[in-house]
């Protein structure tokens, strides 16, 4: 069984989750953008990509999840944390890169039970919606503080301590 394309989503994925690692500890999460606070666009991300990378059709909502709180069309009640986002976001890592972890190339191919979609397929699709909320969310970063929030490269460094969280 070849996994040569799963390791490198693999390690594409961890960057990635090193990206948002950085982009949480740097965004204001009260900052409004398209009438939302970024907290909400945070969840919002991590909450679609512990939905839809794995199966869609086979998942089951956050303890803390309440009715509408992914949206971003609607204000919610209850009000996430940082502490809150970086246990949710360890906790979307750890499930999708077990997932990674667990794949051959032959399965990437294939659609997981009762979901119309191929795995392949469903995790291009979240890194797509992942990274377009991660810059939308830097973006809110660069215009509040004229910083850059560092960004970890293609070259990887997935699960690196970094010197500082601005280039």
């Amino acid at each position: 069984m070849s996994r040569e394309l799963a390791i490198v989503i693999a390690k594409h994925t961890g960057v990635m989750f090193d990206n948002a690692g950085i982009m949480l500890k740097t965004c204001d999460l009260d900052y409004i953008l398209c009438d939302m606070p970024v907290w909400k666009h945070v969840y919002h991300m991590l909450h679609s990509c512990d939905r839809w990378f794995i199966n869609p059709e086979h998942y089951a909502e956050p303890d803390f999840h309440e009715p509408d709180m992914n949206s971003l069309d609607v204000m919610t009640d209850k009000v996430l944390s940082r502490e809150d986002l970086s246990q949710y976001l360890a906790a979307v890592r750890a499930k999708v890169m077990g997932y990674v972890d667990s794949l051959t190339d032959d399965m990437l191919y294939q659609a997981p039970p009762d979901c119309a979609a191929d795995r392949l397929s469903l995790i291009l699709s979240q890194n797509r919606h992942f990274y377009a909320h991660l810059g939308n969310i830097n973006a809110t970063t660069i215009i509040a503080t004229n910083q850059w929030p560092r960004v970890v490269g293609p070259s990887g460094r997935s699960g690196a301590s970094f010197e500082g969280l601005y280039e």
